[in-house]
């Protein structure tokens, strides 16, 4: 597989790189069943193509979603539809845009509606 893109983390850029990002090479894709958990693992740099794995082991994850579907996304956990209407805690965020994450994270989908379609794309970023 190809090396993954780097993104740029600059706040002098304004958010171009957020919104004008290049396409990942780096895509997984789903269709989710109702309340059935799915996970991705996060690459690392041996499994992408990349020789050097401590040079990119952090990446943006950015997801896509079935448009008008909930979907609860988890890092390391179990995802899960909330149980009703009382506020509680939960490993669960409802439609995260972007995530930072680690290889060999493990990434957790689920929703409450079928045929549900999700994606998530990494791009790679440098050591803070």
């Amino acid at each position: 597989m190809a090396n993954p893109i780097n993104y740029t983390v600059d706040p002098f850029v304004m958010g171009r790189n957020g919104y004008g990002a290049q396409f990942s090479n780096i895509i997984y894709s789903a269709t989710l069943a109702a309340n059935t958990e799915a996970t991705v693992t996060v690459p690392n740099g041996s499994a992408i193509g990349n020789a050097n794995n401590s040079q990119f082991p952090r990446y943006l994850a950015v997801f896509s979603y079935h448009p008008g579907r909930n979907v609860y996304v988890a890092l390391n956990a179990t995802a899960a539809v909330p149980a009703g209407p009382a506020l509680a805690t939960t490993t669960s965020e409802l439609l995260p845009n972007a995530k930072v994450v680690r290889a060999g994270d493990i990434i957790h989908f689920i929703t409450a509606t079928a045929t549900t379609d999700i994606s998530v794309s990494f791009y790679a970023l440098p050591e803070a």
